[in-house]
């Protein structure tokens, strides 16, 4: 009976879970014998919980947590590290349905650190080759460390018996949505009314790791011969079809060991963000740009690129920590533009001079990129929609008097939301009577009232939303 239980288990996690192809094998850490534990200053899993904290309870972002966490981890453990981190995040919803199957009450909030170690167990138990006796003892060895050393018993009968029991917990609850998309139920409603045909395929591509995705810099080098370099390092690779600067690599990589990275042969970017100096028309001639929320400066390098030697581009950017990045990445890449702080929702920063072409990177939802930021199904809430949607269209308002006439204003997006895309474009153009829509003749992404829509593509791109808007005269 046991055997024919186990066997049942294993093909529903097979059948039931995605991306196992790629599961971390078992580091030196794993290997430890089960009495001597790795010190908790090196051990993987312990900074795992630590950085899941944060997310859960202080709502910080992988993306500042991350690196603020991982140096502590011993560079060979900080593969298991990020596996674990970000699939408890892109799982977290699926795991905590599992999870309370078996529990006579809720986790409450401060026993936080109990409920992070049970879904850390569970997601090396359904998602990773690590044997199942290491994942619950390593797993439940912890519970001191982390502030949950009285509920110890419970962690390990939890895991305990969803080693034992799993198959028949996954079978019940198949036809659950939080459970089958592993997502927040107001986003899957929200995708439902505004996708009908599209929003399986969205979650489904949300729960999916993303390629990493190159842009090649024009100005030093060829996509031809960068490609060529790759080939000669033997990364495998493929080229982008959207974008004619884009480069796919096979697998995953430390971006800092691929070659020409000191030497600012290419930048990080994704096939959908990489279209908007196409549809800026941004090296026609020389013009001046503004690159409007500029942060992290990868739109900015990319018109920079494009542009020809004597357009001019600004890049205005709110928050004054991010600054730097943009001057790392225009230093980096052998680039220069003139750099200023503000806010895009004003105009004190503005010198009175117009610009041919305005980019809008709106703050949104990122609701187009979970495949990269699995914690936004965590920390984004459906009452966000509204307050940035109406930043948005102040941003617009805001922007069109600097743009001249005759010129382009491109409007973008990560958000697969219309509350943040087409309406946004369409109250705007409403409210505006010298602005009108430049369709954009392309043949990806889907047509919508205004504008293009791109869904998370497998193989390619993230969700991304972009529409071009032109100045008549008054």
């Amino acid at each position: 009976m046991a055997d024919n239980r186990y066997s049942r288990f294993s093909l529903l996690l097979t059948r039931l879970t995605d991306n196992h192809e790629n599961r971390p094998a078992m580091t030196k850490h794993q290997r430890k014998p089960p009495g001597k534990p790795a010190a908790p200053e090196n051990d993987a899993r312990y900074h795992v919980v630590q950085a899941l904290l944060r997310v859960v309870n202080d709502r910080a972002s992988l993306a500042t947590v991350i690196p603020e966490t991982e140096p502590r981890v011993t560079p060979g453990d900080r593969p298991l590290f990020r596996e674990l981190t970000f699939g408890v995040c892109r799982w977290y919803h699926r795991l905590d349905m599992v999870a309370r199957q078996f529990l006579q009450r809720p986790i409450r909030k401060r026993e936080n650190s109990a409920r992070l170690l049970i879904l850390m167990g569970l997601y090396q138990l359904f998602f990773t080759r690590i044997p199942a006796h290491a994942a619950i003892h390593s797993t439940v060895e912890l519970a001191a460390r982390v502030n949950a050393g009285k509920v110890k018993g419970l962690i390990n009968g939890v895991l305990r018996n969803a080693q034992r029991d799993g198959a028949e917990i996954l079978e019940r609850l198949q036809h659950n949505e939080q459970y089958q998309y592993s997502h927040p139920q107001w986003m899957i409603d929200k995708l439902k009314g505004n996708w009908p045909d599209d929003w399986r395929a969205i979650l489904d591509q949300n729960n999916r790791k993303a390629p990493l995705t190159l842009r090649i810099n024009s100005r030093k080098i060829s996509r031809k011969d960068y490609s060529a370099l790759l080939d000669n390092h033997g990364l495998g690779h493929r080229l982008s079809s959207l974008s004619p600067k884009g480069i796919i690599l096979d697998r995953p990589a430390d971006v800092t060991q691929i070659p020409g990275y000191i030497e600012g042969l290419f930048s990080v970017q994704d096939e959908a963000a990489q279209l908007c100096t196409q549809l800026l028309d941004a090296g026609s001639t020389d013009l001046t740009i503004l690159d409007a929320c500029a942060a992290p400066g990868g739109k900015t390098t990319a018109i920079l690129e494009q542009a020809t030697e004597n357009s001019k581009i600004t890049a205005l950017e709110l928050h004054p920590e991010r600054l730097t990045r943009i001057e790392e990445n225009l230093r980096r890449l052998g680039l220069a533009a003139e750099i200023k702080e503000g806010d895009a929702t004003r105009q004190n920063w503005w010198d009175g001079k117009d610009f041919d072409r305005i980019l809008v990177d709106a703050p949104c939802s990122a609701s187009g990129v979970i495949r990269k930021h699995p914690d936004i199904k965590l920390l984004r809430l459906e009452s966000d929609i509204m307050p940035l949607a109406e930043t948005q269209l102040a941003i617009l308002h805001n922007l069109w008097p600097m743009l001249k006439t005759g010129g382009i204003l491109l409007y973008a997006t990560c958000s697969v939301f219309p509350q943040e895309n087409t309406r946004i474009i369409e109250r705007f153009l409403k409210q505006t009577p010298n602005a009108g829509e430049i369709t954009i003749e392309e043949e990806w992404g889907k047509a919508c009232t205004t504008g293009r829509q791109l869904f998370p593509n497998q193989e390619s791109h993230d969700g991304f939303y972009y529409a071009r808007l032109t100045k008549y005269p008054a």
